[in-house]
């Protein structure tokens, strides 16, 4: 997450030189030990800022696909053109469950972000300790990176041996770019005592993992005179 000073640097950089500032805040209110901050909040901005987000994160209505953007109205008729050309329309009962999950239903984001919560800490517990892989601690939404590069596998190897071994599916994540490259994308969206035995599971590939090449390692090389 951004610091406050951070987005106050970013917002003074699109004042100084005139820009607009595009913001995804679809997890904004899945935040564990500190509030979002919003760059349209601060001063001078809420006429350079466009605002997105969506109910996919913070009520788990993903398949829905309903989302929106905040910004200053002659910009945001330009948008509503756009999207005219790209969508039919979002069906009125979506709209209508979207207007009631907004307005009444706070207490439900609030149960799903301690859960949340709780999930990213038994989680990042229990891997924390495994010897071959770091478990970075997020401070917010609904996933936990881990890097396997230790163990000398790509994040893709890695979760096809895993998944073939001990059943576990994660997400390779190095399409999310070069800084996560031999990272796996693990999800807090099941239950906790699911999440505790995929921990286990995970422990026991890298355990086996490294028995594995330490075999290997040791093994007499027929190619030696």
């Amino acid at each position: 997450m951004l610091t406050r000073e951070e987005v106050q640097a970013v917002a003074e950089v699109c004042l100084r030189h005139g820009l607009w500032l595009i913001c995804d805040e679809v997890y904004a209110s899945l935040t564990f030990d500190q509030l979002h901050i919003s760059p349209a909040g601060l001063p001078g901005m809420a006429t350079r800022s466009v605002t997105v987000s969506s109910l996919s994160k913070s009520h788990a209505m993903t398949g829905w696909r309903l989302g929106w953007v905040v910004a200053p109205r002659e910009l945001a008729a330009h948008l509503t053109n756009l999207s005219l050309c790209m969508l039919y329309g979002t069906p009125p009962f979506i709209q209508d469950a979207a207007v009631l999950a907004v307005e009444e239903q706070a207490h439900a984001c609030e149960a799903m972000r301690s859960a949340y919560r709780r999930r990213r800490d038994l989680v990042v517990g229990r891997l924390s300790d495994i010897d071959g892989i770091e478990c970075h601690r997020p401070e917010s939404g609904l996933y936990v990176m881990i890097d396997v590069r230790q163990t000398n596998q790509s994040a893709m190897d890695f979760g096809y041996g895993l998944l073939d071994e001990q059943g576990v599916a994660l997400l390779p994540a190095d399409a999310f770019g070069p800084g996560l490259v031999g990272h796996l994308r693990l999800s807090l969206s099941c239950a906790d005592e699911l999440l505790a035995e995929a921990c286990e599971r995970i422990a026991r590939y890298v355990a086996h993992s490294r028995a594995d090449r330490g075999v290997k390692s040791m093994a007499p090389d027929p190619t030696a005179s």
